[in-house]
């Protein structure tokens, strides 16, 4: 165990190191570490991401079987966590996307500027310097009202400090993963399905590194359901309402909540129907604009309460593997447009179309078997 715990060290380092290959050439608070890498030798580029990933969901299916087998305890898994979440915090967080640097320009718009972020657009700040490096300085606020209130604490606690602020986003982010973690833990008792949401390569680049709000939607989505069991309807409703005040896509719950309290819904149906209708709202974003990545969390969340089914298990996995691979057109033909939006469809669909081969493939030796 302690020669994989040093293989992970390493791993975890590289990939921090690789992400520092992806800094845009106008983000001049690092300007002394950009290299251009990525956009000089992008296949080159492209072949280590992709085996970074493979080495990840490796680790990842390992420390579950590990973990499974007894052979990994609650110890070890708490240390795997820290360490991941320290390499991660210090991680370059416009990897994959440059969500976090939109979050910062809404703030500032919101507490700096003083203007209302719905109407107002970063680029009519034409003075300031974060135009530079983001890459949707032309929307009003694309998240709810209780997003854009909590954004005030990293903002504000940054002092004016611009790596600070980023540094303060990615603590929030932290904060709130740590967070769905710990409820995981206090609902299931099960360290299996802890760690299968925790350890999820999917999960941690989304949220450790590129630092996306994805987490904290469903972070207070778990808080009210945990309190809603527990019959603390108040505290329920008001957590509830904050999860869609941070993104609107947990709206598409609110009809399930009076039934499954009226029927009395048992953990594992009342989380079958959320991880059915957080699917159709994660297929549903197709139509807006396209499936991103980071919305998988929508659905990996609930599912992993229901990963006693190997099926919905097997299917999970593929689904993180499949959205990962999604930034793989992109990243090495550097556009969005041409093949890119089918290829980005084929790769994420090869895994889970793979990972149900698998799972017939074991059930069929399993009836074999007896």
């Amino acid at each position: 165990m302690k020669y994989l715990f040093a293989i992970y060290i390493v791993f975890l380092l590289a990939t921090w190191g690789f992400s520092y290959l992806f800094i845009d050439p106008n983000f001049f608070y690092l300007h002394n570490f950009f290299s251009n890498f990525y956009q000089i030798h992008r296949l080159t580029t492209t072949i280590i991401f992709v085996v970074l990933i493979l080495l990840y969901f490796l680790f990842y299916l390992l420390f579950l079987k590990f973990i499974q087998n007894k052979k990994l305890g609650n110890k070890n898994f708490i240390y795997i966590l820290i360490l991941t979440v320290f390499v991660f915090l210090f991680s370059y967080p416009a990897m994959l996307s440059f969500d976090i640097f939109n979050y910062i320009a809404t703030a500032k718009v919101t507490y700096f500027y003083h203007e209302n972020p719905y109407i107002i657009m970063p680029i009519e700040f034409l003075h300031d310097s974060i135009l530079r490096f983001m890459h949707a300085a032309n929307k009003v606020a694309l998240y709810a009202p209780f997003w854009i209130l909590i954004t005030a604490i990293p903002f504000l606690f940054g002092f004016g400090n611009f790596l600070l602020i980023l540094f303060n986003f990615k603590l929030l982010s932290i904060l709130f993963y740590f967070a769905t973690v710990l409820l995981i833990w206090k609902m299931t008792k099960s360290l299996y399905k802890t760690a299968f949401f925790a350890l999820n390569p999917l999960v941690i680049i989304e949220t450790l590194i590129s630092g996306h709000n994805d987490i904290s939607m469903i972070s207070l989505l778990l808080l009210a359901i945990y309190f809603l069991q527990e019959k603390k309807f108040g505290k329920g409703a008001i957590f509830y309402i904050f999860s869609a005040g941070i993104k609107y896509a947990t709206l598409i719950l609110l009809p399930l909540i009076p039934i499954a309290l009226v029927k009395k819904w048992d953990t594992k149906k009342l989380f079958t129907w959320i991880t059915i209708l957080m699917a159709i709202i994660f297929v549903l974003s197709s139509f807006r604009e396209e499936i991103y990545p980071w919305y998988g969390q929508w659905v990996i969340l609930p599912g992993t309460f229901l990963i006693d089914n190997k099926l919905i298990k097997y299917i999970l996995v593929g689904l993180s593997f499949g959205l990962l691979l999604r930034y793989i057109p992109f990243m090495l033909l550097g556009t969005y447009f041409g093949p890119t939006p089918i290829l980005k469809l084929i790769l994420m669909t090869i895994p889970i179309l793979v990972a149900f081969f698998f799972y017939t493939i074991k059930k069929q030796k399993m009836y074999e078997g007896h």
